[in-house]
């Protein structure tokens, strides 16, 4: 991304909307704005492969293994504001499993491009299958919206729920069952 280029629309955007970008408290912010905006998108810099560097280690484990409660921030696609919430991943091991840390750095790959949540959810699920060629994959992500909290609708309160279920969790009503259950508990500790 070329941060100085970006700089320059932001400022050109703030005379736009009328504002006076050599005015004390937005001098600096077309810089801000850019590197805020290169910090944001930088999924699109990020390629799973690399992200995973090799995390992928045999073991005997054809259990399902869940990770909960994953931090999300992304950007909507259709107005540039961001969603945030969490994120639960689960998937079936089949001889192999994923370093526990590159399951959030997966769902960071993903999030930190322009999105919605419904297709995210879905990347999330379809990387983590393809990584670890997993029998069951489940994704469930809640997230707050501000394209609906803070103009439209203006909903403060609404949460939006997508999942994306593939393998064994789609196709077998227990497993699949399990998997909701799981991510569902309360934590202990």
């Amino acid at each position: 991304m070329n941060e100085e280029r970006v700089a320059q629309l932001v400022r050109e955007l703030l005379i736009e909307i009328g504002e006076d970008p050599s005015r004390d408290g937005l001098v600096k912010t077309p810089q801000r704005v850019a590197k805020s905006m290169a910090f944001l998108t930088r999924g699109y810099q990020m390629d799973p492969k690399e992200i995973i560097n090799n995390a992928v280690f045999e073991s005997e484990a054809n259990n399902m293994i869940i990770t909960k409660d994953i931090e999300v921030y992304s950007m909507c696609e259709h107005h540039m504001l961001p969603f945030f919430g969490r994120c639960h991943v689960g998937y079936i091991a089949r001889n192999r499993v994923l370093g526990v840390s590159k399951i959030a750095r997966i769902v960071d790959t993903y999030a930190r491009r322009l999105q919605i949540q419904e297709r995210l959810t879905a990347q999330v699920a379809r990387e983590i299958e393809k990584a670890v060629d997993a029998v069951g994959v489940g994704v469930v992500m809640e997230c707050r919206h501000l394209c609906m909290m803070m103009r439209g609708v203006e909903k403060q309160n609404s949460v939006m729920t997508t999942s994306s279920v593939l393998g064994a969790i789609h196709d077998e009503v227990e497993t699949r069952a399990e998997f909701l259950g799981l991510i569902n508990r309360n934590s202990t500790g």
